[in-house]
């Protein structure tokens, strides 16, 4: 009699955490690619272009668990916990989160919770949107002249108020990136105009790097009657500074504020 064992393979848990980028699928890198053929699993945020999941393979598990603004079915505890879950029992988890993991990303809560677990943690870095989508654009963080800093903050806090760092960032000459501002673009631009700057350019940028992108130029008095009337709407991102009027969009707005000076 012939005796037939069934051995059963067990994966080593372990997790990786990998920036997808802006969202141009083509703007993820080359060892997040790789990776992504490995997993076993991967949980995917909102942000993140889904024709990255052809990378994983066909029978990898690919689940959702993205976080927009007004939809919040899934909390970072219950993502935490899913992470955990997938890695004790399938292998391979890939984190794959738009941008960069740890820019506004909470990718450091995520390897935490992986280490109380003693699971294997890597990190593949992504390319932020905050850089990126300005460079996209010819929108320069810095320029000779211009600008010798930038700074990069959140709009919203976590408890839905606005960073204080903005009130700091404002008094400075640094360009400043906002994220997850756009809601609160009005107040956002009403610091910049109480510090004296109401001319200062302005830029808001939807959908940075995709097809469906819109950009609209102004300045910081008229930015959110500007988005408004465009019907910006989030993922979008907000950049105050000089840096702005290189933009060919402001070329107009420039000549006029010229020519009203010249008068």
């Amino acid at each position: 009699m012939i005796q037939t064992q069934i051995k059963t393979i067990i994966k080593e848990p372990r997790i990786t955490l990998v920036g997808a980028g802006p969202g141009d699928a083509e703007l993820i890198s080359l060892k997040g690619v790789r990776v992504l053929k490995s997993a076993d699993v991967v949980l995917y945020d909102a942000l993140v272009n889904n024709e990255l999941l052809d990378f994983a393979p066909e029978n990898a598990i690919k689940v959702y668990v993205g976080k927009r603004s007004g939809d919040h079915s899934y909390s970072q505890e219950a993502v935490n916990k899913l992470m955990i879950d997938y890695a004790l029992n399938y292998g391979h988890v890939v984190r794959l989160k738009g941008g960069d993991s740890f820019v506004f990303g909470r990718g450091f809560e995520e390897l935490e919770m992986a280490a109380s677990y003693s699971i294997q943690t890597e990190v593949v870095p992504g390319i932020s949107s905050s850089i990126s989508v300005p460079a996209l654009q010819g929108i320069p963080l810095t320029h000779r002249g211009a600008s010798e800093s930038f700074w990069v903050v959140t709009g919203t806090t976590s408890s839905g108020e606005i960073s204080k760092d903005l009130y700091t960032a404002a008094k400075t000459n640094a360009t400043i990136v906002v994220l997850m501002g756009v809601k609160k673009l009005k107040e956002i631009a009403e610091i910049f105009i109480n510090e004296g700057k109401g001319r200062l350019p302005a830029a808001v940028i939807q959908n940075g790097s995709m097809e469906n992108e819109k950009v609209v130029v102004a300045t910081a008095a008229t930015i959110f009657e500007t988005a408004q009337d465009q019907k910006i709407d989030s993922p979008a991102l907000i950049i105050f500074g000089e840096v702005v009027s290189l933009h060919s969009k402001f070329q107009p707005i420039k000549a006029f504020y010229e020519l009203s000076e010249g008068e």
